[in-house]
């Protein structure tokens, strides 16, 4: 397959010790010879693979110096994208990249799309499109278990196992093929109800074993969206700042001071929170604070952890016990803050509205009880069983809900097959199955899929 050369800045914009343009494509050693003038008149096409080279970029026009920079040769296929690689190392600086891009632009590069170098890796054979989309999650990657997560996918832990369990169905399938094909061979073996049984039953077990880590790996992936609710003035924004450990959010003794939305992801533990500060819910005639409450209940919808805060030296009221009404069925820890003051809340009240939900006391003021918090919100979600570093973790929505389609293909052909339904018939939902899971690692996807999932990546990669 071939492709013409494309360049991109491969480095953050902004200041910076190294800037990096990177080259790839069959004219990318033509093109940087044009501009690169190294000690001895190197020619960069000619030089050993893998080797870094000092000199300047001329443009050629004026024959001036552009940057003085390292250039690095990489010939295919042993590089990222199976293509001839040239990086260009430049001073860091928005000014002097941006000069060697044009240059590079200039003289017969085209400017790369988002994502068009892992994809050009993806369509010469370089990964699959599951370790494609690690890369992503390796770059966007928040804790160092969600890093582990997407080194495990890049090396193909995943992909592995999917074509592994597309072998099993392939043989199944190939089995059914010959049997209806070929009747009159005695010497081939029929494929029985009983075993086509088994062997359902195994990918079926398989793939719900990889859905059981589904949500904590998109936990780790997308982050956690915890919503830090309560009346005002109970010391939600002091409970943001402490978890950030910066005074993100204005605290005042004066109820309404958060009027919107603030977010802020941390890392709890290993867990990421994408971490959610409202405005205090309650009845008001302020249209700007209302607008905010309004706010505040529609992110409570959609929030996946819940940290209801209530105030130690008040009684429940009526908004208290309506917030335990809105949060229920959902996963909560009640925080009960400033027990530095006077106790008044009737704790015994409380355990009737807690029953099955973490309880936490603090006293941000004092920073006490922060860490019993922190350890509450990892073991809801993790119980330490995360540790595991065999595992193998599904964490992209988009191979969950092929996997799940998979997995009901698969019972639908078990149910078939214990029902008596004709084997031919039931190779329909076993071929169902085995093009969901060739989904997953691109074997079997539409070209619009492709160009939408790339079209996330950033520029340069």
């Amino acid at each position: 397959m071939e492709f013409d050369t494309i360049a991109a800045i491969s480095t953050p914009m902004g200041e910076g010790a190294i800037a990096i343009v990177r080259l790839s494509g069959d004219d990318a050693f033509k093109i940087a010879d044009k501009l690169f003038r190294g000690i001895g008149g190197k020619i960069l096409a000619n030089v050993h693979s893998h080797t870094i080279h000092y000199g300047h970029i001329i443009d050629p026009e004026t024959d001036e110096i552009a940057e003085e920079v390292m250039v690095s040769v990489m010939k295919g296929p042993k590089t990222f994208t199976k293509e001839d690689v040239v990086e260009i190392n430049c001073h860091g600086g928005l000014v002097s990249v941006n000069r060697v891009l044009q240059l590079v632009l200039t003289y017969g590069a085209r400017l790369a799309e988002p994502g068009e170098f892992t994809r050009r890796a993806f369509l010469n054979g370089r990964i699959d499109l599951s370790q494609a989309e690690a890369v992503m999650d390796l770059i966007r990657a928040k804790t160092d278990r969600a890093m582990n997560v997407a080194l495990g996918q890049m090396d193909g832990r995943l992909s592995r196992l999917i074509r592994t369990l597309r072998q099993e169905i392939l043989e199944v399938l190939a089995h059914v093929e010959v049997n209806i094909d070929y009747p009159e061979y005695d010497d081939v073996e029929e494929m029985t109800h009983h075993m086509l049984l088994e062997k359902a039953t195994y990918v079926k077990q398989e793939i719900a074993k990889l859905l059981e880590t589904s949500q904590q790996g998109k936990i780790l992936r997308e982050g956690l969206s915890t919503v830090i609710v309560g009346r005002p003035n109970v010391g939600k924004s002091s409970l943001l700042n402490s978890l950030v450990q910066e005074n993100k959010a204005i605290v005042t003794d004066i109820p309404g001071t958060t009027r919107d939305v603030i977010e802020e992801y941390v890392n709890v533990r290993g867990v990421p929170l994408r971490l959610l500060d409202t405005a205090g819910i309650r009845e008001t005639e302020d249209i700007v604070e209302r607008i905010g409450v309004e706010r505040s209940r529609q992110v409570l919808k959609e929030a996946d952890l819940i940290l209801l805060v209530l105030n130690y030296s008040d009684e429940l009221t009526v908004e208290d016990r309506n917030l335990f009404k809105a949060v229920e069925g959902m996963d909560v820890i009640v925080i009960v803050n400033k027990t530095d003051l006077p106790q008044k809340i009737n704790l015994e009240e409380l355990k009737k509205f807690t029953r099955d939900k973490k309880m936490v006391t603090t006293s941000l003021k004092e920073d006490k009880g922060v860490d019993e918090l922190e350890g509450a919100i990892a073991s809801l979600f993790f119980s330490g069983s995360l540790e595991a570093g065999d595992m193998t973790y599904v964490s992209n929505s988009r191979h969950i809900a092929l996997l799940t389609q998979a997995k009901q293909a698969i019972e639908e052909s078990i149910t078939n097959v214990e029902a008596g339904t004709p084997i031919d018939i039931v190779q329909i939902d076993l071929t169902r199955s085995w093009e969901l899971l060739g989904e997953i690692i691109g074997e079997s996807v539409h070209e619009s899929l492709i160009d939408q999932l790339f079209s996330q990546f950033c520029l340069g990669k």
